[in-house]
């Protein structure tokens, strides 16, 4: 492998029925950020479907220079094999030094598959992505052959106990997915146009290929935590699923939506849909609301990058205090009712 031949970041801008997911365009704004420092200056978007060239301009506008667009009927739906086939051929024919891939549901099963047919690594539900040297510390008499301009891609690991930084020096591309609402978008630039590919590697369906005989979307009632400015989150020091209604009245007069740590979903409490934390949801609200929550490494990682954090905890040794921007010691059942008693009276002199 020549590993000169590979230039460029590209992401897999990840389409459903014709609408891009935010991962795509979150993954665009750090492909950017990456391409300035590798002093390539090109982000490629990777569109696979069918009838979605049209999306080719929205991602111009959140930073793609090039779209190369994979259109083909095989496509209409996302199905392992055809989808893995047109990744991997996109990557032999245009060699990116860097891959990035959402870590959806979609993300998790093309990502690893296509990785192996390229012959090269991938790291998994990355939350941080930099461009460093590898080793990040020189080896002593070695430092000559510390490589540069590396990706270097952090994920927790261990259940999150513990941080790994990894880097694919050996071979390329470099691959990573990368967990959604982890990274930001960039602002816009309405407008603006991208060099769009037409690449179609050819589809002949055989027994790999599944068949999908119906879609049945499910209908969630649960809203969407990643989305919400405002959450009102609470852990097991809540006390029971009864008490959460404490924190419904908090967030309905701050307009916020409720969400909940790992202990709270497998107590049974509140559905996996509301988890924040490494093996929930990654937020990044405007103002984070953690009520008795005590601040374990897992759950930080999903919510550390809130504009502001307001931990409410009787044990004022609680690891959430050492990330809150504000924090209160006391009872939360006596906290949250005033907090919520104060916000709607402010709210109503405000009206008046």
């Amino acid at each position: 492998m020549s590993l000169e031949e590979y230039k460029g970041v590209f992401i897999f801008a990840q389409q459903v029925d014709g609408k891009l997911s935010q991962i795509a365009l979150e993954l665009l704004g750090k492909a950017r950020e990456l391409s300035n420092d590798i002093d390539t200056k090109t982000v490629t978007a990777v569109l696979i479907g069918s009838g979605i060239k049209s999306l080719a301009d929205e991602l111009a506008e959140y930073g793609a220079d090039r779209v190369i667009v994979v259109d083909d009927p095989e496509l209409k739906d996302y199905r392992t094999e055809p989808y893995a086939h047109a990744l991997t051929s996109v990557i032999n024919e245009f060699k990116p030094e860097i891959m990035l891939v959402g870590a959806t549901a979609i993300g998790r099963d093309l990502g690893p598959r296509v990785s192996a047919r390229v012959h090269t690594g991938l790291t998994a539900d990355c939350t941080k992505l930099d461009i460093g040297d590898f080793p990040l510390q020189p080896v002593p008499g070695h430092e000559d052959e510390q490589l540069h301009k590396q990706l270097l891609m952090t994920r927790p690991a261990f259940g999150g106990n513990t941080i790994a930084t990894i880097a694919c020096p050996e071979h390329r591309p470099q691959m990573a997915t990368v967990r959604p609402g982890v990274m930001q978008k960039i602002t816009p630039n309405k407008g603006a146009k991208a060099e769009v590919v037409d690449y179609n590697p050819g589809f002949t369906a055989d027994d790999k290929y599944v068949t999908i005989e119906k879609i049945v979307k499910e209908v969630s009632t649960v809203a969407d935590i990643s989305a919400a400015k405002i959450l009102v989150s609470g852990g097991r020091g809540v006390g029971s699923p009864e008490n959460f209604k404490l924190l419904e009245d908090l967030a309905e007069a701050v307009h916020g939506t409720v969400s909940c740590s790992r202990a709270v979903v497998d107590s049974g409490w509140k559905p996996k849909e509301m988890q924040v934390g490494q093996t929930g949801k990654t937020v990044r609200p405007h103002v984070y609301f953690a009520i008795g929550i005590s601040g374990a490494i897992q759950h930080v990682a999903g919510m550390e990058e809130s504009d502001i954090i307001i931990a409410i905890n009787k044990d004022e040794n609680a690891p959430i205090f050492e990330v809150a921007d504000y924090g209160v010691v006391g009872d939360l059942n006596k906290v949250v009712p005033e907090l919520t008693k104060k916000i709607i009276a402010a709210n109503e002199a405000k009206e008046a």
